[in-house]
């Protein structure tokens, strides 16, 4: 059941919900263009400690405070709200699988401004390439020419970059070495929950969904289940203290300290030399990204077309890819985030989607659901009993975050490879990419591909009759 002010005017079954022309993009006002969905608001004051795991990272990388980590983090979360208010239906996320070689790219410079720049050049290198590949329609035909082995090398080397990383395995790191019970329950309840087959068979009749099993409900919460579980465990075992509340409500954030140490305008224009030091890495950064633009395009189109007749949903991939361009800019520009700026949080945008296909009386319009989940998930990055029940278990939740992905990876790439030796350059080109970087990574990964697959490797596979990044599996992410 949508809320609406006193007095809107509700779009008729069959029609476009109202909208402010803006160009391409159609501004619509929440309460008013769209409804606000209480079933989204609640799943978005759990779900917001996904987001709130890259606070541990931005205290980790940057050697700030919690206080600037959580204005970053809150003033990404504030982007995503643009989409819906732009006319755009997707819920958005991190190019989650790019952060293990993100961070990898960012630790080959000096912790402080160098390193700062070195980000800013980056996020404001991914829109760049969101701006134009998007708008010219040249994305597609540049991924069609990257070869397979190269495009699964880069999902696997981000792979194991998140499981062999400080955040995971790393026996000098923050992960499994200090949280061994936390990660290892919290971790098996969500691997068994998204990934299982024993549970999979356990909540399907056949190939149908029972969407009436409490367990599908439970599953549709992604990971948080498993983090939850693994917090409590982890406050059992003494693994992560109790939270401590103090005084206050509402955080007030810390704007003009994230203007003089993260931003543009406090550390200055980054050097030519970091600009391009930074190609590479944005690159990867895009490839990735335009696989989840797919994804969640097409999760959104089969449940319009299929089960909502009644609301006609404008899906304009130049919209996304402009408005991921508009976000990777202003974050570069005023509070760089190595999380990076892009198209689709899977999870949440199929679980939405989940509850739209369940007609008009349970989600007045995709865009009420979505919207309000974001525009909530910023909200409790806000309310401070909310954060401080989450604060000591942030590095938990990366952790989690990245071993999940890194599973994702995994058996993503492994699909996209077809014979022996594009898994044999697949292994090697992510290793190379986990190990030493992407500049490393991509360039060696480009001559090994030529040397042992020759020029065909590089030719137009859309008219082979193949398929580019993610299409093998669109629901892996």
């Amino acid at each position: 059941m949508a809320i609406f002010l006193p007095g809107v005017k509700r779009r008729k079954d069959g029609e476009e919900l109202p909208y402010i022309p803006m160009g391409i993009f159609k501004l619509r006002i929440p309460f008013i263009h769209w409804g606000w969905e209480m079933t989204e608001m609640f799943q978005a004051m759990v779900m917001f400690v996904t987001g709130m795991g890259a606070i541990a990272l931005l205290q980790d990388t940057f050697g700030m405070s919690f206080e600037v980590a959580l204005t970053i983090v809150a003033f990404h979360e504030l982007t995503y709200c643009l989409h819906q208010v732009m006319g755009d239906p997707i819920i958005p996320g991190w190019i989650t699988p790019a952060i293990p070689l993100t961070l990898a790219y960012l630790g080959g410079f000096a912790m402080g401004p160098d390193r700062v720049q070195a980000l800013i050049a980056l996020q404001i290198i991914v829109g760049f390439l969101f701006f134009i590949l998007g708008i010219t329609g040249l994305a597609k035909k540049l991924l069609n020419v990257v070869p397979i082995a190269l495009q699964a090398g880069i999902i696997l080397g981000a792979g194991i970059a998140a499981v062999t990383g400080k955040y995971c395995f790393a026996p000098t790191g923050v992960g499994f070495t200090k949280y061994p019970i936390s990660i290892t329950v919290g971790g098996l309840i969500a691997l068994y929950l998204l990934f299982s087959k024993v549970f999979s068979a356990k909540v399907r009749h056949g190939q149908t969904l029972d969407k009436t099993n409490l367990w599908v409900k439970v599953a549709n919460y992604g990971m948080v289940p498993g983090l939850i579980v693994g917090i409590i465990a982890g406050w059992i075992s003494g693994e992560i203290p109790l939270p401590v509340f103090s005084n206050g409500i509402i955080f007030i954030p810390e704007i003009t300290k994230v203007i003089q140490t993260q931003s543009i305008f406090g550390v200055g224009i980054p050097p030519l030399s970091t600009w391009i030091a930074a190609i590479p890495m944005a690159f990867i950064a895009y490839v990735i990204a335009f696989g989840d633009m797919v994804i969640g395009t097409t999760c959104i189109q089969n449940a319009n077309e299929e089960f909502r007749k009644d609301e006609i949903v404008d899906r304009d991939p130049n919209r996304l890819n402009l408005l991921c361009a508009l976000r990777n800019f202003i974050e570069g520009c005023c509070a760089a985030t190595p999380t990076l700026a892009g198209p689709l949080w899977a999870a949440m945008t199929v679980a939405v989607t989940e509850r739209y296909k369940l007609g008009r009386k349970a989600m007045d319009s995709i865009f009420g659901g979505s919207g309000s989940f974001n525009i909530m998930k910023f909200l409790s990055c806000l309310i401070l009993p909310l954060v401080f029940v989450f604060k000591p278990a942030l590095p938990v939740a990366l952790s989690l975050t990245l071993l999940i992905q890194a599973f994702a990876c995994g058996y993503i790439a492994m699909e996209l490879v077809r014979n022996n030796t594009e898994r044999g350059l697949a292994t090697i080109i992510g290793g190379i990419l986990a190990i030493a970087g992407p500049t490393k990574g991509l360039v060696i990964g480009i001559i090994l591909c030529l040397v042992l697959e020759g020029p065909k490797a590089f030719a137009d596979k859309s008219k082979q009759g193949g398929e580019h990044l993610f299409h093998a599996n669109g629901e892996a992410k």
